[in-house]
């Protein structure tokens, strides 16, 4: 959703296309799958200049020290990502890894909790955090906030106005 918020706001997004839209993210995706290889090639950061490229936060260490980054880092309850993610799994056919939802939550609280404290000593990196489900309460209100961030001329009632709601189908 942020993706698409910001490239409807005029901020391009580097993608190459290769994950299509489908049932359970009819908006696109948005990635580049260079960004996979981010541990082991970096050359291709030098066309992400001035673009939107979505990077999970996994990744986020292995960006250079010394190139400056500005990240909208989204945040989301885990007990609709994880339901998310059951949903997707369940339309393709495909079954979960038998892990139980208590312990991949804990294990990603933990990683959340190291990878804002690792961001907030990053000097290269300004980080504004977002919450999935303010966005969907005030699209133009996130909207505004994010541009402010960006400190770009975006359009943020274009961005607002690509918030679909209807999308929000897994919440407590």
């Amino acid at each position: 959703m942020l993706m698409k918020m910001l490239a409807a706001g005029g901020l391009e997004p580097l993608t190459d296309g290769i994950r299509q839209a489908d049932e359970d993210n009819p908006g696109g995706y948005y990635e580049l799958e260079q960004v996979k290889q981010l541990n082991e090639n970096k050359n291709w950061l030098e066309t992400a200049a001035g673009k939107a490229v979505k990077i999970i936060s996994q990744l986020l260490q292995s960006l250079p020290g010394d190139q400056r980054f500005k990240i909208v880092f989204a945040l989301r309850e885990m007990h609709e990502i994880l339901a998310s993610q059951r949903e997707m799994l369940k339309r393709r056919g495909q079954t979960s890894d038998g892990v139980a939802d208590e312990e991949i939550a804990a294990v990603f609280a933990g990683h959340l909790q190291e990878i804002k404290l690792w961001l907030g000593a990053q000097e290269h990196m300004d980080v504004f955090y977002v919450e999935y489900a303010a966005v969907l309460r005030d699209p133009l209100g996130e909207s505004a906030k994010i541009k402010d961030f960006l400190d770009l001329p975006l359009n943020d009632l274009q961005m607002a106005a690509v918030v679909d709601e209807s999308l929000y189908r897994q919440r407590r």
